[in-house]
C-alpha cells in the first residue's frame, strides 16, 4: 500500500472551492494535473478522467464515483485490468478552516503493482500539489 496526500490552505469558503472543483468542463482552463474529467459527480457514476503527472507519461482511466458530499468531499476508486493489481482511492476533503478551507487531495493505492510504479507515484504527488496550487489560486480569485 501507498498513500499520497497533498494539503492545501485556500483563503475561500468551502462553497468556492467546491464550485471550482466540480466545474470539470473548466479543468482544461486551470488544471495542470487533471487537464480532463468527463462524467457525472454521482456515486456509482464512472467517469473519465485525463491525468498528466509532471515528467511522466500521462494516461486515462475510468474510475467509479463512490462518495460525494456537497462542499465536503469527493472520491473514486479506479483500478487497473482487475481488482488487486493495481487498484487507486482517490479523495479530495475540503474542511472549514479560519478564513478559508483545507484542501486535501488523497490517494491510497494498492495491489501487486505498487512497489513497481513507485517512481510513477511520486509525480503523482508532484501532480497533486500543482493541482491544489491552481484550484486555490483560482478559488482564490473567484471569491474575492
Amino acid at each position: 500500500m501507498r498513500r499520497i496526500s497533498v494539503t492545501t490552505e485556500i483563503n475561500a469558503p468551502a462553497e468556492a472551492v467546491w464550485a471550482q472543483l466540480t466545474d470539470t468542463a473548466a479543468f482544461a482552463e486551470w488544471n495542470p494535473f487533471m487537464p480532463s474529467l468527463a462524467g457525472s459527480l454521482a456515486e456509482g457514476e464512472r467517469l473519465e478522467v485525463r491525468i498528466t503527472p509532471p515528467g511522466a507519461k500521462g494516461m486515462t482511466f475510468r474510475p467509479t464515483v463512490t462518495a460525494v458530499e456537497e462542499n465536503h468531499e469527493l472520491e473514486w476508486l479506479g483500478r487497473f485490468l482487475v481488482r488487486g493489481l493495481f487498484d487507486g482511492r482517490h479523495t479530495f476533503v475540503l474542511e472549514p478552516v479560519p478564513g478559508g478551507t483545507r484542501l486535501t487531495q488523497e490517494e491510497t493505492f494498492t495491489g501487486v503493482l505498487v512497489p513497481v510504479l513507485a517512481s510513477t507515484l511520486a509525480k503523482t504527488e508532484d501532480g497533486f500539489r500543482q493541482m491544489n496550487e491552481a484550484l486555490k489560486a483560482r478559488a482564490e480569485r473567484v471569491a474575492a
